[in-house]
Parts: C-alpha cells; structure tokens; sequence
C-alpha cells in the first residue's frame, strides 16, 4: 500500500490561499506536479508566482463557473504536465442564506460556486483521465477528491444555501463514483468542520466570540490548520486507498459527535 503521490499530476482549485494553498504546496512537496487554479489572481501570483517555470507547480487564474476556463484549465494541465491524475475540488464559497427573502440569491450562487464548478470540472477531468489509459490495462486510473462541510447534516437557519450545496456535494460525490467506477477512476469526499479555511479566517477575523464558540463546540478544542487536512488528502489521491470510492470523510475536532449526542435517541 503506497502513499506516494511522486510523479502523479493533480488539479487543485481553490489554491491562492486556505485549504487549496495547503493542498497544492503539500502534494507538490510529495513530488507531485500541481496545476494550482483560482479567480484571484493577484494572491494566486503572490502566493505561488515565485515557482520556477521548469517545477512541478503551475499556476492557472480564471472563474470555473465558464465552462471554457474549465476546458482551458486542463488543457492547460495536459500542456504543462502531459496527463491529469489527481483532482481537488478544493474552491468553495461560504455565505448567509435569508430564508424568506425571495430576492435572495445565495442559494444560486452557493449551488454554482460549490457544487457545478466541482461537478463541470470533474466531468472535463474524468473525460481525460479515461482517455490517457487506453492503453492500461489495470490500476488506479485517477482519484477525485472533492470538498464538502459537516453543515450537509447539521441545522443552522442562516447557512441554508451553505447547507444545500455541501449535501448536493456529497450526492454528487457518491453518484460520480458510481458513473466512473467501471473507468477505475475514484470519486471520494472530505466533509469538514473547525479548519480555519480563507473564507473562516475572513469570517471570524473580527469576531472573536464566534472564533471561541467554534472551540467550544469542538471536542478537541481547537480550530485545526489548513494543513491538517493534507494527509487525508494524499491518503485519498494515492493508491494507499485504492479500493475506496463514494465516500465521504469527516473531519471536524468530533463536532459531529456532538450532534449525535444531543440528538434525539429515536
């Protein structure tokens, strides 16, 4: 059972900074090549800019919501690297939901942002995937790793939109790996709650009590780093975990644990 990751091609999205950032940097530690995509360029150029043209990081700007940036995207990848392997969907977008105000368009933009733009880039993604392993005849042939929230199955009023796309996410996650599971390519997702992501740092920057209540509604106490998250990561891209797919990884400090404890025994 190998974890390496050595050689392999990964897309991650969401790169310029949180999760994504963390992501990219740790698997091109590993020895991957990273094509490291987001919309914010300028972080993008700043965080990641400095690598050198002939490394194993890439850096690609543009809004995934347009099915021809996500076409440029992986050509892009094949053009740079010559393959695709591994996917992140890491790029997610946090915002309130007013329930009964029917000119709110979160939900839309929720559903667009975190759910189609995983979705159109997964299809491109898979599409290549099966078509550089014609000539293979067994193994992994690629792994898709996609990013939800524990707010799929926990009730807050103001995050219904957030709520919406993160258990569409994990549906979607369970059906793709059934579609491309004849291909042998691997659809898995992690659900996470308590990880200081960009859009949490943002949230919680001027607001300490909400900082200290997400500690307080976590078993162990403390919000974790983004670079907590990488291991898990690598773990579901390499062929350490290569008869998983359609599933969904908590990891949240034991917030879920909670719930389950205060819920109603029947």
């Amino acid at each position: 059972m190998s974890f390496s990751v050595q050689g392999k091609t990964a897309i991650v999205t969401g790169a310029a900074n949180g999760i994504g950032l963390a992501i990219a940097r740790h698997l091109a530690d590993k020895g991957a090549n990273v094509m490291c995509a987001d919309v914010d360029e300028k972080t993008l150029v700043a965080e990641l800019g400095d690598a050198p043209e002939d490394g194993n990081i890439r850096i690609f700007a543009g809004d995934l919501r347009q099915r021809l940036t996500i076409a440029n995207l992986v050509s892009a990848t094949i053009d740079a690297f010559e393959q695709v392997d591994i996917l992140v969907n890491a790029s997610r977008q946090i915002m309130p939901t007013d329930a009964l105000d029917v000119e709110d368009t979160s939900v839309q933009m929720l559903l667009d942002q975190n759910l189609m733009t995983a979705l159109h880039l997964s299809q491109y993604v898979a599409k290549r995937m099966i078509k550089q392993a014609e000539s293979q005849e067994e193994g992994q042939v690629g792994s898709i790793i996609n990013f939800s929230s524990i707010a799929a199955n926990t009730l807050q009023p103001e995050l219904m939109g957030y709520s919406i796309a993160a258990s569409s996410v994990q549906q979607m996650t369970r059906s793709m790996a059934l579609v491309l599971a004849p291909e042998r390519i691997r659809v898995n997702a992690i659900s996470f709650g308590s990880v200081m992501s960009g859009s949490l740092r943002a949230a919680v920057a001027d607001n300490r009590e909400w900082r200290d209540d997400i500690r307080r509604h976590t078993p162990l106490g403390r919000i974790a780093a983004p670079n907590e998250l990488c291991d898990a990561v690598q773990f579901l891209a390499a062929e350490s975990s290569s008869f998983m797919t359609g599933e969904v990884m908590v990891l949240d400090g034991g917030r879920s644990l909670l719930d389950a404890v205060t819920a109603p025994a029947h």
